[in-house]
């Protein structure tokens, strides 16, 4: 009996599955497919984390944001520098602000 997945996993995925003796059936997805899937992954990481809390599924959530980062062409470096310029424009989450209302 096979279990359906659909998702994007990492790549020695299929490998650890064949060492476990089972089969997999996998593709390649690329372009616009590889994109979608990515933000897929995104969500599912974010969402691992928020029910856990646990540490290691920030590192998940940090290995699609590299991967989505790749996929649109952007550089570390790149990357680093929005997040400077953010820094300095917005600030960053460090004070634990919460924003309760804006009286007009």
């Amino acid at each position: 009996m096979a279990e359906e997945f659909d998702k994007l996993v990492r790549d020695r995925i299929p490998q650890v599955i064949k060492e476990n003796g089972e089969e997999p059936t996998i593709h390649h997805a690329d372009g616009d497919e590889y994109s979608e899937r990515l933000a897929e992954k995104l969500d599912e990481e974010a969402t691992e984390y928020l029910e856990s809390r646990e540490v290691s599924e920030l590192a998940d959530v940090l290995e699609v944001v590299h991967a989505i980062r790749k996929d649109r062409g952007v550089t570390l470096e790149e990357l680093q520098e929005i997040r400077t310029q953010k820094a300095k424009e917005r600030g960053r989450f460090d004070e634990g602000i919460v924003l309760e209302r804006v009286k007009k």
